[in-house]
């Protein structure tokens, strides 16, 4: 098969903005950056790169007969944010399994942000101690057989939908997305920098450059804390993604890149450079990012350009996957 041959459940306003980010490039003194932007994409509970991926997902739930999206995630969950929003869209219910994944001293922690919205549109919450991890959990198959053991139908959706069949398939898309918007600016970015956990926008990315006619560079940043296991569930998503949509050749080892170096001791923990390509990215561009996704990929962006590692002459396509709502629940590290 081939991308356009599976069905897609139109989400999204439509493609995602590419702007450029003059005032961060000047300041950095080396690639020219731009930012597409996934934190604005959908009308869906402030959207995010999981709404695209919804995309794809939706029509199999629909075929399916479920009555009821089930995911996981953390208590400020992006992810099950989403699957909230979609399951309000669609009109099924949503019960999300919300896990300790980050040990951050928030007395609201559980209450404002993702979570709340998740609330507001009306996702069966559950509150679970178990800490972070990027595989399968046992809650999550909880949740899945006590809806069947109410009589609905579950549609059960991973972490990130990352280890969905179809989960890479809306980051592949992404991939002619931006071919064609290269083409309307005449421009074309040989850098692209993105965030990496579960995996599954990363490996899409890969798969959907790979059939692409030109080179260029996907740089994942690791955010998970857990390289090893990052590593090896990108490139093991990017070669079932690209063998799903028909890639006429197997992926190589070069084209699968997950560097580490920001995302600190722990998943969802910020460090100093989190915090200051926060800043950063805010005070020069008015362009809001997060402490545990955007903030990472960012802070190894600044310093891969700043450092040569990306030269100077290189176009550079930061992906702003969203994450923005989760700030309500580290409000301590923004007191002045």
């Amino acid at each position: 098969m081939r991308l356009a041959d599976f069905p897609r459940y139109p989400l999204t306003f439509g493609p995602s903005p590419i702007h450029p980010l003059d005032r961060l490039t000047a300041h950095l003194g080396g690639a020219t950056i731009w930012a597409k932007r996934e934190d604005v994409n959908s009308g869906l509970a402030y959207g995010g790169n999981k709404t695209r991926k919804l995309e794809y997902i939706v029509p199999d739930a629909i075929a399916s007969g479920a009555d009821t999206l089930v995911s996981i995630g953390g208590y400020q969950s992006n992810h099950t944010r989403q699957v909230a929003a979609v399951a309000a869209k669609i009109g099924m219910k949503a019960v999300l399994v919300q896990e300790k994944w980050v040990d951050w001293p928030d007395s609201v922690n559980d209450r404002v942000g993702n979570i709340m919205l998740s609330r507001i549109m009306g996702a069966e919450v559950r509150l679970d101690p178990a800490g972070f991890g990027i595989g399968i959990k046992s809650s999550w198959q909880q949740a899945l057989d006590d809806v069947a053991d109410r009589g609905g139908k579950a549609y059960g959706i991973p972490a990130g939908a990352s280890e969905h069949r179809l989960g890479g398939l809306g980051f592949a898309n992404w991939s002619y997305e931006v071919k064609q918007q290269e083409r309307e600016l005449g421009i074309f970015f040989d850098t692209i920098v993105v965030c990496s956990v579960t995996g599954s926008t990363h490996a899409g990315m890969i798969a959907g450059f790979a059939g692409q006619d030109r080179p260029r560079r996907v740089i994942g940043i690791d955010a998970s804390a857990q390289i090893d296991e990052t590593r090896e569930q990108v490139a093991r998503i990017a070669r079932n993604t690209a063998a799903l949509i028909g890639l006429d050749r197997q992926l190589r080892d070069d084209e699968i890149t997950v560097l580490e170096g920001w995302a600190g001791d722990l998943y969802g923990i910020p460090v100093q450079s989190t915090l200051d390509a926060i800043r950063l990215t805010g005070s020069l561009e008015g362009v809001i990012i997060d402490p545990v996704y955007e903030g990472k990929s960012m802070a190894g962006l600044i310093d891969l350009v700043t450092s040569g590692e990306i030269p100077k002459d290189s176009t550079v396509l930061y992906a702003h996957l969203g994450g923005q709502p989760a700030l309500n629940a580290y409000s301590a590290l923004f007191t002045s």
